[in-house]
């Protein structure tokens, strides 16, 4: 989000008196800190780990991390964008060292039956966003967000449900803003033919555990 402006200065951002505060060796305010973004942390690393074990663990190890190298944060971002970024990290981590099978490159190009497609989506259906927000269609969008590879899965996560700018994102996860618009642009693709997919199978009468196949 821009900065507001305010008399024509800069408004500061909370965050930046309490970090200073923090290393100063105010430990209470490094538990509002704590306090303010340990929930959006948690839903970050479960997305991506689909594991609620490991999203728990993620929390404490990427705020003990923050801490510990407090005096690097140099307040060039927000605190909440340094901080996903030092979370994303250890879950990609946590992901790496589960995974032993093949990982394929994210970045190749790839050949849809809809050819090339613009990178403004907003007007396709369904719509994983709006989506998300309703209780009976959240669980087959959680699943499917699953079946997404990590790459693709951690920018839907941080850009379509944690609603980070795309600059944010891609300062986030060290990409360039045409990166994450690409790879945005191909989990929403993906998305959007598993859930077509799904969405013909209820037609056809199967059950909603056949999402686990259309998921994969």
């Amino acid at each position: 989000m821009p900065n507001i402006q305010v008399q024509g200065e800069e408004e500061i951002h909370p965050d930046v008196a309490l970090v200073a505060r923090a290393k100063e060796g105010d430990t209470a305010a490094f538990e509002q800190l704590v306090r303010q973004y340990e929930r959006q942390i948690f839903r970050i690393a479960q997305h991506i780990t689909q594991n609620r074990e490991d999203a728990e663990d993620i929390v404490q190890d990427a705020f003990l991390k923050a801490y510990q190298k407090l005096e690097q944060f140099q307040g060039n971002s927000k605190f909440y964008t340094w901080l996903v970024r030092i979370a994303v990290n250890e879950s990609l981590m946590r992901l790496r060292k589960r995974r032993t099978a093949k990982t394929v490159s994210i970045d190749e190009d790839i050949e849809t039956e809809e050819g090339s497609m613009p990178r403004d989506l907003a007007d396709w259906s369904p719509d994983p966003e709006q989506m998300y927000g309703q209780s009976e269609l959240a669980e087959i969008l959680r699943k499917t967000i699953q079946g997404l590879p990590p790459g693709f899965r951690t920018v839907f996560v941080l850009r379509d449900v944690e609603n980070l700018s795309t600059e944010e994102t891609a300062e986030t996860l060290g990409l360039s803003v045409p990166a994450v618009k690409s790879r945005l642009l191909r989990a929403r693709l993906q998305l959007r033919e598993r859930l077509s997919r799904y969405f013909k199978i209820r037609k056809d009468g199967d059950t909603p555990r056949d999402l686990h196949r259309v998921s994969r």
